[in-house]
């Protein structure tokens, strides 16, 4: 009886194993074809360029605003506390290198990644979920429109789009409400807090954050639409298919926080 149960945990593991690495085999073709298609000069033929540019206006332009208010307002309530932690304890200078490595390294990427997840992927995902069930896909396919192309890519560019622009914008906004907190608004600490910035964004360093920004928005971009789009049966709840994209979204995502440490700290 125990060899028998044995036996059976064993074969349902693998199973299990086995389709996950099918699930993530289908999410890895599905990512290179979005990349061809991403590459591709005819995909931004004049019959696809006005979905395109919706898509990007549509998923940038709402969240900029309300994006950068929050993490100005969150940035400046941690840059003081850091600062003030700092002079406390004597270590001025290290203030605002912390402030930089913190905020700008780690919190600001991660933070826009779950922002554009949670207000545009994920939704996305779920519009071509339902577009899928109704058929409208394939009846766009019988119109000799590629939905792919149509519909696919430009929800995938963007998320894209949306993650670097919000990231950036960002950064750009909290290191001067560094400086501001720091030195006010005199513009003789400039030389130091230039050197400070410099110092902390070497080469290396300066790569790694553009990857992982990059890999960050990639992946909030490609796992919804995979996710909708490659998980078997129509039938199924869209909740199974909203949760199973979250899980290996957040996955990706920790996975990517996790090297970029050990490639700016070891």
């Amino acid at each position: 009886m125990i060899a028998n149960l044995s036996s059976d945990g064993a074969r349902s593991l693998g199973r299990a194993v086995l389709h996950w690495l099918a699930d993530w085999a289908r999410i890895v073709h599905f990512g290179a074809v979005i990349a061809v298609l991403a590459l591709s000069p005819s995909s931004y033929a004049r019959d696809n360029r006005p979905a395109i540019a919706r898509q990007v206006v549509q998923g940038t332009v709402p969240e900029l605003w309300w994006f950068t208010l929050l993490t100005s307002l969150i940035g400046l309530v941690l840059i003081r506390i850091v600062v003030v932690t700092a002079l406390s304890y004597g270590l001025t200078r290290y203030a605002l290198e912390m402030v930089v490595r913190v905020l700008v390294l780690e919190l600001i990427p991660l933070t826009a990644a779950l922002f554009v997840a949670v207000r545009c992927t994920l939704p996305d995902g779920e519009e071509l979920v339902a577009m899928r069930r109704s058929g409208a896909l394939d009846a766009l396919a019988q119109q000799g429109v590629d939905p792919m192309r149509r519909e696919v890519l430009p929800r995938v560019l963007a998320g894209v789009f949306s993650v670097v622009t919000l990231a950036a914008v960002s950064c750009v906004v909290s290191l001067l409400l560094a400086y501001w907190v720091v030195y006010g608004f005199s513009p003789w600490g400039f030389a130091g807090y230039t050197r400070t910035v410099g110092h902390v964004f070497d080469p290396m360093l300066t790569l790694i954050f553009a990857l992982k920004t990059l890999l960050f928005s990639l992946a909030v971009s490609v796992i919804p639409m995979a996710s909708a789009l490659i998980d078997p049966p129509p039938s199924r709840s869209r909740t199974s298919a909203e949760i199973r994209g979250l899980i290996r979204m957040f996955a990706l995502l920790l996975l990517i926080e996790t090297a970029s440490l050990v490639g700016n700290y070891y």
